[in-house]
């Protein structure tokens, strides 16, 4: 009869924090395992070392390599440990009841589960879990983890700078493990994402050598493998701001998703109460329990923007969003225009950019706009047809390139064929068209086509054209360019 395997948990640090079953266990093994680099020394046998009995057989498996000193790090690992299953399949050939000591959990990152792959399927084997060192880190610092709807994300250091970025944009608590050499990557990602003032440092959590800091305070010459990052629920912080803290920031949120996002606009959201905006774009925003949405329809900028400054005249930080840049055809005018009002004279206003849609629809197809251009909204909603086409007229006859917002919606039709048809009279049939749709979405698509060859069945609310001057190419490849010189 095989003995019986068992991997497990011994908890962060402290003994007392080490489960009934996994003491009990430890007392009872025949043979008892644990891991430890060249030095010799085992976190998890130490922390275990109160259940010992004494007279037990004990294991040593001794890492032989680390990352840092191997050409080939994951051959040389996997044959350690194919060598370790062979020396504990011995013991448990002979009956005996081998435990496998893992600091934390054995299966949240814990190097016992690269031994139950190797041995499970053979021997009747148990996981015991264990108090994980995000768990313990959390209660250290004295900060929920994680709340209600809340998603928390556990990364591991030695994930690449732009990686750990995209994680982190969502907002939500994480927890970033092995730290140790990876932290100026850390530390440079949580900089990037603009959430390095809400990270805390937890050193040997619930160990006398415990250590807890904000991570920017941390030097990084100081930092052991023992630690992770924190990031611990916004739901924590104070739900109402004191009197006479509110104001108004009016965020761009660029064209599409969180890759574009400014840091210095993600860290305005994070830090706000409320958010107000069109419901299409509110949905953009990752919020926190704490945070409460307003959405509104898209023809209501006025009424949406004395909601949001009436909000910061009561004390609340309010987050106001628009897509790409606010302040091109969006909502920073329509705030401040209500801002001036009176009434909300004593209500502070921010307005933060944003990377704009035609900036973004040029960057695909390559720099349409690198030279004078201007820029023009066909929507008739807030000004005559008559004035949209004298300004076409006047672009057209001073050759600038166009870049065309608001091109076409479900009730309006004709504009883009209006518009064609004004510029042909200055411009050469044969002029790039750049139409962008969606661009960063899910649905992107970018397509380069002739004016004389603009078909409004192709453009609708979700796209911008960029129209090119006299001197805009195109490329056999086809990119699109507008030189920087204009001929005398």
């Amino acid at each position: 009869m095989t003995g019986r395997l068992y991997g497990v948990g011994v908890g962060p640090g402290d003994p007392e924090l080490v489960t009934v079953k996994a003491a009990r266990l430890i007392g009872e093994a025949d043979v008892v395992v644990f891991h430890s680099a060249r030095h010799g020394r085992s976190v998890a046998r130490r922390i275990a070392e109160p259940y010992l009995r004494g007279d037990q057989i004990e294991e040593q498996l001794v890492y032989p390599v680390t990352t840092e000193d191997s050409d080939d790090y994951q051959g040389e690992i996997d044959a350690f440990y194919a060598e370790c299953a062979t020396r504990l399949a011995a013991h448990l050939d002979a009956g005996r009841t081998v435990v496998v000591l893992a600091a934390g959990d054995p299966f949240f990152y814990g190097s016992y589960m690269h031994l139950h792959k190797r041995l499970a399927d053979r021997y009747p084997a148990e996981v015991v879990p264990g108090v994980t060192s995000v768990s313990a880190g959390a209660a250290v610092i004295g900060k929920p983890l994680v709340e209600r709807d809340e998603v928390l994300t556990v990364l591991p250091g030695t994930l690449p700078v732009r990686t750990l970025v995209e994680h982190l944009a969502a907002g939500d608590p994480v927890a970033i493990m092995k730290l140790g050499r990876t932290f100026p990557h850390v530390r440079e990602a949580l900089e990037r994402s603009g959430r390095l003032d809400e990270a805390w440092y937890v050193e040997r959590a619930t160990t006398g050598k415990q250590r807890t800091a904000p991570l920017s305070e941390v030097d990084a010459d100081s930092v052991p493998y023992f630690s992770l990052a924190l990031l611990p629920s916004r739901a924590a912080a104070a739900d109402v701001p004191q009197a006479g803290t509110g104001e108004v920031v009016v965020v761009g949120l660029g064209p599409a998703g969180p890759e574009w996002l400014t840091p210095e606009a993600r860290e305005a959201l994070a830090r706000a109460d409320d958010l107000v905006g069109y419901i299409t774009y509110l949905n953009r925003v990752t919020t926190d329990p704490r945070q409460r949405k307003h959405a509104s329809d898209n023809k209501v900028e006025s009424e949406r923007a004395a909601f949001a400054l009436d909000l910061a005249r009561r004390g609340r930080r309010v987050a106001v969003v628009s897509s790409g840049d606010p302040g091109v055809f969006a909502m920073a005018s329509a705030v401040l225009e209500v801002a001036a009002e009176e009434q909300f004279a004593d209500v502070p206003v921010r307005v933060l950019p944003g990377l704009t849609a035609a900036h973004a629809v040029a960057s695909r197809a390559g720099a349409p706009l690198g030279h004078d251009y201007c820029v023009v909204s066909l929507s008739d909603r807030l000004k005559p047809w008559d004035v949209i086409a004298e300004r076409l007229e006047a672009a057209g006859r001073a050759d600038l390139v166009l870049a065309i917002y608001n091109p076409a919606s479900r009730s309006r039709t004709w504009q883009v064929a209006a518009a064609r048809d004004l510029l042909l009279g200055h411009r050469s049939p044969d002029t790039p068209v750049v139409i962008g749709r969606d661009v960063g979405g899910p649905e992107e698509t970018v397509r380069v086509v002739r004016l004389a060859d603009l078909d409004p069945a192709d453009v609708d609310m979700r796209c911008l054209l960029l129209i090119g001057s006299s001197q805009t190419r195109v490329t056999g490849r086809g990119t699109v360019f507008t030189p920087r010189r204009y001929p005398s």
